[in-house]
């Protein structure tokens, strides 16, 4: 029998549990990292404390939150889901101890007081989504998956959108860390898009039994959201503020709504893992809207970026890790008071984090402490429920 850390494969040496599937170690450390990496954002802010010739503050704060922590929740997502698509081989063992060194790296390398030099943290950073594209590549090529290979290329425009922000970070190119974080967030959006398609109308009719018949998915509404998401991707590279940009951002607020009420979410109240992927997906439309009303209305920038933050990615990802780690560890899909606990912390977040911009001077710092400890609390409650299990093998016995 294996030690409690190591559980056998049936193709070869004992692996430890961490890094039997790409949803344990990436699931964890996603959290890790929010807990961590926001701690570390409200003790700048209460502090003031920066090293000097360290990038700016505000700019590391957002590049880890996004290359960081999303884009760990988005590979061990992608990790975990590739092998379903194709029927191979999860990437395990040594491959996927290397991929998690390589972002343990990035971290590390550009944490402000670790005084790694920018060519050097450059370098590592940028290193992972290739790593990651290359992990996922030879299953999705080799099962003839096309149309799943093209989360490829939005691995190499994410890695472009790291490169720009780098770039800017040398001193080599004006306007990168805007260019670079306007295409992630627009990656990132297209990817909740594209997968929230596949997910939540499937979560939801199998979840509500004969109460889901009525869940559906209209074949015009999906091209319109996929094509006014996409059209706005360049839109906000090129001009963020510009009347063509908000009007398409209104429009793909409109086509996100209808699609979300094609769902019917609110037949899942009693359902808090189905309930919460709802909650989610409502913050795409809003921060669409609030994005148009940027550029049409002067409504500030930030309650557009931290509804989708904080809003929508954020609460996807704890909707998505939370699900996923119980059904891939064999565990029954119901969540516990702790989880729903983390669920309705993390939505008074995006409240309040929404919300700041739009407040009296003397009440902002209030919302964002608030907000900032409800994140926390949230994250760190998720660790409390999910680290045993992602740390434990398999209730049902099966490898994985």
């Amino acid at each position: 029998m294996s030690s409690p850390s190591l559980a056998g494969r049936d193709d070869g040496p004992a692996i430890p549990i961490l890094f039997q599937y790409g949803f344990r170690f990436f699931f964890l450390f996603s959290g890790v990292a929010a807990v961590g990496l926001l701690a570390a954002w409200l003790g700048v802010l209460a502090t003031g404390e920066w090293p000097q010739h360290a990038v700016g503050a505000s700019a590391w704060h957002a590049h880890e939150m996004l290359f960081g922590m999303v884009v760990a929740a988005v590979a061990g997502f992608l990790l975990t889901a590739v092998p379903s698509w194709t029927g191979t081989k999860a990437v395990a063992g040594a491959p996927l101890m290397a991929l998690a060194a390589v972002w343990m790296a990035g971290r590390v390398a550009v944490f402000p007081w670790a005084g790694v030099p920018e060519p050097v943290a450059a370098v590592i950073d940028i290193a992972f989504l290739p790593g990651l594209g290359v992990a996922l590549a030879r299953p999705l090529v080799a099962a003839g998956k096309w149309r799943n290979s093209a989360f490829l290329i939005l691995i190499g425009l994410l890695t472009t959108a790291n490169l720009l922000i780098h770039l800017e970070w040398l001193g080599l190119l004006d306007g990168g860390v805007e260019a670079g974080f306007a295409l992630g967030l627009g990656i990132v959006l297209m990817m909740v898009t594209v997968i929230g398609g596949r997910i939540l109308p499937a979560f939801t009719r199998n979840g509500l039994g004969r109460a889901g018949l009525g869940v559906r998915s209209w074949p015009l509404v999906e091209r319109a959201t996929l094509v006014l998401t996409l059209a706005l991707i360049p839109a906000t590279v090129a001009a963020p503020e510009s009347v063509v940009t908000g009007l398409i951002a209104l429009a793909a607020a409109v086509a996100h709504t209808a699609r979300l009420a094609g769902w019917q979410g609110w037949k899942a109240w009693r359902s808090p893992i189905l309930w919460i992927l709802h909650v989610g997906y409502l913050w795409v439309p809003v921060a669409l809207l609030l994005r148009g009303l940027h550029a049409l209305a002067d409504v500030p920038a930030a309650a557009g970026t931290h509804a989708l933050t904080v809003g929508a990615f954020a609460t996807l990802i704890l909707a998505v890790m939370s699900r996923a780690s119980l059904g891939h560890t064999g565990r029954p899909l119901v969540v516990t008071r702790v989880t729903v606990a983390a669920y309705v912390l993390l939505t008074a977040a995006a409240v309040a984090r929404t919300v700041s911009p739009l407040l009296p001077v003397d009440w902002v710092w209030s919302a964002l402490q608030w907000s900032g400890y409800g994140w926390v609390a949230a994250f760190t409650l998720y660790l409390v429920a999910y680290a045993p299990v992602l740390l434990a093998p398999r209730a049902d016995g099966r490898p994985g």
